[in-house]
Parts: structure tokens; C-alpha cells; sequence
């Protein structure tokens, strides 16, 4: 669970991006004994540092989470396993969704579905007023205001 807002795990522990699992785990001992809570007792900042240091420990000391912390910058056990590509600002190419191929209308013209008023060129959908509005003015519909039947009727 994070303990604090986003903070490099590798700065806080004092250790390069490219170390190996035995100077994490030595650079984590000698901080950890130093932020003890049992060496600082009553100290709050010792103890939330001890924390911190924990948590990164925790992540950096796991491969597949050290992994998933280097490529996302953050471990989450939500996030899908698997390699999605190289980013953009590792010289991979940005994704584009292209949606041009769906049929979201099913009927050309626009209009005449939901989702056709909202197209271009579309004729502007019936704005209701207490005057205009069947349901409003009488006490029986025929229709309700999509044209289908009322339900009982």
C-alpha cells in the first residue's frame, strides 16, 4: 500500500536504476536501521521514512514488480502482466485508434437513429415545451415521445 505521494524508489534508497538485487538489499538495511521506529521511538518522521523505505523495498527487491515499476513507473496489482510494446518516449510509435471502419448509425442519412441526430448535418432533435409536449398538456398519450406506444395501450 503507498505510503506517500509518487517518490522514486531508487532516489529514496539511494541507488542507481541499474542495481543489483544485493546492493538494494544492502543500501535497504542500512536505512532501515536508521529509521527503525524501535531505534527512533516517538519519532513520527522516522517512522513514516521507515515506511517509505519498506514500500520501496518491497517493489524494488520483487522481479516482476520491479519490472512493472521500471516500465509504468508504479507497481499496481490491478495492472494487466505483459509487455505492451515499447512507449513513445522509448522510440516505440504512439498507438492510434482508428474507429473510421465502425458503423455507428446502421443507417446512412443520419437523423433517423439516436446516434444519427448527433452526426453532421443532421436535422436538429425536437426541443419539448409545456406547449408542445403531448404528455403536458392532456391526460391521455397515444405515443410517447420516441413514437412508439405507451405501455396499456
Amino acid at each position: 500500500m503507498p505510503t506517500s505521494a509518487k517518490q522514486d524508489y531508487y532516489e529514496l534508497l539511494g541507488v542507481s536504476r541499474k542495481a543489483t538485487a544485493k546492493e538494494i538489499r544492502t543500501a535497504f538495511r542500512k536505512l532501515a536501521r536508521k529509521y527503525h521506529p524501535d531505534l527512533n521511538p516517538g519519532d513520527k518522521a522516522a517512522e513514516e521514512k521507515f515506511k517509505q523505505l519498506q514500500e520501496a523495498y518491497d517493489i524494488l527487491s520483487d522481479n516482476k514488480k520491479r519490472q512493472m515499476y521500471d516500465q509504468y513507473g508504479f507497481y499496481s496489482e490491478n495492472v494487466p502482466a505483459g509487455d505492451y510494446g515499447p512507449r513513445p518516449d522509448e522510440g516505440g510509435e504512439p498507438v492510434n485508434f482508428d474507429f473510421g471502419g465502425f458503423d455507428f448509425g446502421g443507417q446512412s442519412g443520419g437523423g433517423s437513429t439516436f446516434l444519427g441526430s448527433f452526426s453532421a448535418g443532421a436535422a436538429a432533435p425536437r426541443q419539448w415545451s409545456r406547449s408542445t409536449n403531448p404528455a403536458a398538456t392532456s391526460n391521455t398519450r397515444s405515443k410517447s415521445i420516441f413514437g412508439m406506444p405507451c405501455a396499456g395501450q
